[in-house]
């Protein structure tokens, strides 16, 4: 083998490993995203830059109440004569198959769509939506982030228990926001990020709640 071959053969194994560890680190620790939804106004705006933290797929401390995550978007909204109280779960019809589907689909995130929404119910949480007002286990949930004016409503899930194994989760501008209300609550294993900062625009730089 001659030394320029040897030397090609090197860089492209430097290259490979790099972009190895470049995915790893995406899908299992952070990755920027970008807001383009008007769903979490005035909290979020459309085109902020954002960093996800993805180590829940790690460590298995998945989000609490309050965090602001993303997850991949469901394939069927709900219609209030459909929505089962008993069972308030999100359905995922349109799974890739093949292993290189997959890997586009799941690791490089082409073609995926995903929803921002806060974080309002765990597993085990009962949650009931009435007088305008979300009541978490019999309790009114303060919601400081929303706006004065902001009112929830939902007449298709709004009295459930949160499942094993789900999270149930609304846009803070609850009037313009497709979400678990319509949605069902959403598996774990769908959840792609919680937000950590805020990094564009730099005037806004820093942590959100």
């Amino acid at each position: 083998m001659n030394e320029k071959l040897k030397d090609i053969l090197e860089w492209g194994y430097c290259i490979v490993i790099a972009l190895v560890l470049a995915l790893l680190f995406r899908y299992f620790v952070g990755t920027p995203t970008i807001v383009k939804q008007r769903s979490m106004f005035p909290t979020l705006q459309e085109n902020q830059r954002l960093l996800l933290n993805r180590t829940f797929r790690i460590t298995k401390k998945y989000p609490k109440v309050g965090d602001i995550i993303t997850f991949e978007a469901p394939t069927k909204t709900y219609s209030k004569w459909e929505a089962d109280q008993t069972n308030p779960v999100a359905v995922y019809e349109n799974e890739p198959k093949g292993i290189l589907n997959r890997f586009i689909y799941y690791s490089l995130e082409i073609t995926k769509k995903s929803y921002i929404k806060r974080v309002i119910g765990t597993a085990g949480n009962h949650i009931k939506i009435e007088n305008n007002k979300v009541y978490v286990n019999g309790e009114v949930l303060e919601e400081e982030y929303l706006k004065s004016d902001v009112v929830t409503e939902s007449d298709v899930f709004y009295d459930f228990i949160v499942p094993e194994g789900y999270i149930f989760a609304m846009g803070d501008n609850r009037a313009k926001s497709t979400d678990c209300r319509e949605l069902g609550c959403i598996p774990l294993k769908k959840i792609e990020g919680v937000v950590c900062f805020r990094f564009w625009p730099f005037s806004e730089f820093g942590g959100i709640e």
